[in-house]
């Protein structure tokens, strides 16, 4: 079931951009200590795009670093992956993550569906 409300996806032109949404409830997404941007290619294995870690800062992958940003905007709950040049090997389906602490010291687990976005030559 859907735990993060997730927009963007589509057909996109090789060489353009793309721009992705990830939004939580604002208690939830304050207590998230890590959010993570994922993809997973046909008949490939799901693969981490950039994270976000409480006190670690973001990371990014090597195939997509220096064209990729995953801002965090706290006023509205939400982060977004902001992708350019993309090439028809960026073809995949991108889900966001995050992981928040609760009661006891639990660790809480939220995705999003999915959103698909082809890359076109």
């Amino acid at each position: 079931q859907a735990q993060l409300e997730e927009s963007g996806g589509g057909l996109v032109q090789a060489g353009g951009s793309l721009g992705l949404s990830c939004r939580a409830s604002g208690s939830i997404f304050k207590n998230m200590y890590i959010m993570v941007w994922y993809r997973q290619a046909p008949g490939k294995q799901r693969e981490l795009v950039a994270s976000i870690t409480s006190g670690a800062g973001r990371k990014y992958a090597d195939y997509v670093r220096g064209r990729c940003t995953i801002p965090k905007d706290y006023d509205k709950n939400m982060m977004y992956l902001q992708m350019n040049n993309l090439r028809p090997e960026d073809t995949a389906t991108y889900s966001c993550y995050g992981a928040a602490r609760g009661p006891r010291g639990c660790k809480y687990d939220y995705w999003g569906r999915g959103n698909h976005v082809i890359v076109s030559s």
